[in-house]
């Protein structure tokens, strides 16, 4: 990060990296962190351009850049360096374009100030080719005498971007000889322009002198002869000097021309930058979800970004270790290795860029990985070596102050190499991210303190009495079967599900008397076991319900509502009962008829869809009762006719999508059966939870596979019921449309009896 601006910080981080710059042109050999390690500089500092160290660093680092490389003019080349091609790029072809030095050192005062804060710099034009500098020292600046031959570096390459020979710099008053001021007194060599335009104006004034005074002794002679023969000489050297004067006004033309392309592709990736910022913005507005987020969000870099590679990485709960989440231009072998592994943050062996990054909340600009060897762990090497990592940029992302992740990029098969704008940019993005992620996660917080709240209040009701444990349960679980059989959207099988959760709440005002008696209930005790459907709205309606649970107490309390309006409490009809109340009604006949209760025994499953069919038309809806029936017969196993020839469980590893509850998240399968899967997430389901699932078999020429399954068992970082196992859920299948059972069944076979698949 950049540090807080100060009296004392008042040399650029350009200086230096000019520096940097240099000594890897003229010695690779040496290793230059040696140099900013003694200075008490960061690679990343240099690398920011906006970056300013002090005086003391500034000599620590010049006194170390000396006794490496062995130059005590060291300070003078880099001065000569930074006006090179390679150091200052676009820059030079506009400073060429000025057509002379003259005009280039008129700037020297503004180009100064984007440099040091240490002096004050003035030029004066001299002549047409010569200028002098006056350098003051501010007050409290103590400057070194490298600094100086660092400043005569730098003007004699100005120079030399006009002319092929050195200049002449005088310096007549120097701080360190007792001066007041470091005064320069640079001059060049004349333009080719110039001096033939010189020549030619020296050439017209002699001949025109020499016309004039032959003109008296033989005008005959001088108006034949001498006069044409001037003419055709002021000519010629008027038409050179013109020539030479055309073409470098050509080549300062031509370098405008060339900066001024560079300027356009700049605004173009500007532009592209300003794009990509909007794009970040739609894409994390909306989402509440942090793997959509995420998703979203990797898409729009993969998309906008010119990196090869990219990944986010997030800290979990506890905070103690760096998991990947997500990422783009990775291959299946590298994804699962950064499925299967973690970023420790709280050991003290954990010395590696990235929980480094993650606790000192800066970037990194890694240009060449070789430079960490030695600095990481053998673990975090091979890692590297694995993923065929040369240089990448790594930022973290902070919300309010603390880490919660890390945004990472690389390039492998581009040739341009990672630059202090891609930080930038990076850092731009990750902010954005972090409060999004935030916002994400406190309303997922928020929404599962919601759903665990009702799941308590429905299991009150229900424990009133042994008989009746876990009906709401069921019934919801019955419930949200009809809407995946229905195709019925998320948002509607969500409301339905909370419905159907609370939909006997209002029995809590119901004696016990009543709901735990053994025989048939009374006309009397009927009317009053009936109230409850009153009593739940009445209650329901207390909670603040909005959103898409709006209207949660109006379907709960409407569950017992027949379709020819027999019912109760309302005598509702057709379409004037809600949807969700419909379904809820017949999940929950199915669930009490096949129950054991304190009056009956439970009814044969077949019986019980006979009485359903039955009642259809009349009391529940005849396309609800089909859809319910034909959900309950594929959850009896979608393998009916494979159970005594079943393929034991075969590895399968690919990308599923898992829904829960209306929450979506990525995750990785490591195994497969016809029963189910296991699926790595970063954050499991809990257990009992019905799911969507939506994969693709390995080498399948086939549709996705969509499924719907119930989560049976659950890894987490706390407990593991299966220690070899990665974090995430164990699903089992209950519903398997034919086509993808079949090719499930397909694919298992051939992978069991070893054949290509």
């Amino acid at each position: 990060m950049t540090p807080k601006l100060s009296k004392d910080l008042i040399y650029n981080s350009r200086i230096i990296d000019t520096y940097i710059k240099l000594l890897k042109k003229k010695h690779p050999d040496i290793d230059t962190s040696i140099a900013l390690e003694h200075a008490g500089m960061q690679g990343y500092e240099v690398a920011d351009q906006s970056h300013w160290f002090t005086q003391a660093q500034i000599d620590r680092f010049y006194a170390k850049a000396v006794e490496v490389t062995g130059n005590p003019q060291v300070a003078r080349d880099a001065g000569r360096y930074s006006a090179s091609p390679e150091a200052i790029g676009a820059m030079r072809q506009y400073i060429l374009g000025l057509v002379g030095p003259a005009h280039a050192f008129g700037l020297i005062r503004n180009a100064a100030s984007k440099f040091t804060r240490s002096a004050q710099y003035q030029s004066k034009r001299i002549s047409d080719n010569s200028v002098e500098v006056v350098v003051t020292p501010y007050p409290g600046i103590d400057e070194k005498v490298f600094q100086c031959e660092n400043r005569m570096g730098f003007f004699e390459a100005i120079c030399m971007m006009f002319n092929d020979k050195m200049p002449i710099i005088e310096h007549p008053e120097c701080l360190f000889d007792g001066g007041q001021h470091c005064r320069y007194v640079i001059s060049w060599k004349r333009s080719a322009a110039d001096l033939w335009g010189k020549t030619r104006d020296i050439s017209a004034f002699t001949l025109a002198g020499a016309c004039g005074a032959a003109a008296f002794w033989n005008p005959a002679l001088t108006a034949q002869t001498l006069i044409p023969a001037s003419l055709a000489t002021i000519a010629a050297l008027s038409y050179t000097a013109r020539t030479k004067e055309n073409r470098e006004l050509r080549r300062s033309l031509d370098n405008l021309f060339d900066s001024s392309e560079k300027l356009i592709e700049q605004m173009n990736i500007n532009y592209s930058n300003s794009l990509m910022n909007n794009e970040i913005g739609q894409a994390i507005s909306a989402p509440t979800e942090v793997d959509e987020i995420l998703a979203n969000v990797i898409q729009v870099l993969k998309k906008r970004l010119d990196f090869d590679r990219g990944m986010i990485l997030l800290a979990n709960k506890d905070r103690d270790q760096l998991l990947f989440r997500t990422g783009f231009g990775y291959n299946s072998e590298q994804l699962r290795m950064l499925n299967s592994i973690a970023f420790h943050l709280n050991k003290p062996t954990s010395r590696g860029v990235f929980v480094v990054a993650f606790h000192e909340q800066r970037p990194f600009l890694i240009d060449d990985v070789r430079d960490l060897h030695g600095k990481l762990s053998s673990r975090s090497l091979s890692l590297i070596e694995k993923l065929g990592a040369h240089s990448f940029i790594c930022c973290p992302i902070i919300c309010e102050g603390n880490s919660i992740g890390l945004l990472a990029v690389d390039n492998l098969k581009s040739k341009r190499p990672l630059q202090q704008s891609d930080v930038s940019l990076l850092m731009g993005i990750a902010p954005m991210l972090g409060i999004s992620i935030r916002n994400a996660d406190l309303l997922q917080t928020k929404e599962r303190q919601f759903h665990s709240t009702l799941e308590v209040l429905a299991a009150t009701i229900d424990a009133r009495d042994p008989l009746t444990a876990g009906h709401s349960k069921k019934v919801t679980e019955f419930a949200v079967g009809i809407c995946n059989t229905l195709n019925i959207s998320d948002e509607e099988t969500e409301r339905i599900r909370v419905a159907s959760l609370l939909h006997d709440y209002g029995k809590i005002g119901v004696p016990d008397a009543i709901l735990k008696k053994e025989g048939q209930l009374t006309e009397e005790e009927y009317d009053i076991v009936k109230t409850h459907t009153r009593k739940t709205k009445d209650i329901l309606e207390g909670i603040n319900f909005d959103g898409i649970y709006h209207n949660i107490p109006s379907i709960a309390a409407a569950h017992h509502e027949n379709i020819d309006g027999t019912g109760y409490p309302w005598g509702l009809k057709g379409d004037d009962i809600p949807l969700g109340a419909l379904i809820i009604s017949v999940a929950d006949f199915f669930e009490a008829i096949t129950s054991k209760r304190h009056y009956r025994d439970p009814m044969p499953t077949e019986i019980a869809y006979q009485l359903l069919r039955q009642h259809s038309g009349s009391r529940f809806d005849s396309q609800i009762v089909e859809a319910f029936i034909r959900y309950h017969k594929k959850q009896q196993g979608p393998f009916p006719s494979c159970d005594l020839n079943r393929p034991k469980r075969v590895p399968c590893r690919t990308n599923v999508s898992l829904r829960a509850n209306s929450h979506a998240t990525n995750g990785l399968s490591e195994d497969l059966s016809t029963d189910g899967m296991f699926v790595s997430v970063p954050e499991p389901v809990q257990e009992g939870t019905m799911i969507k699932l939506h994969f693709s078999l390995p080498g399948v020429d086939a549709p996705p596979i969509e499924a719907l399954a119930k989560v049976v068992w659950t890894n987490n970082n706390c407990k593991k019921a299966k220690p070899d196992f990665p974090t995430g859920n164990g699903v089992h299948f209950t519903e398997v449309e034919k086509p993808a059972a079949e090719a499930l069944y397909n694919y298992i076979a051939q992978v069991e009896g070893g054949q290509p698949h």
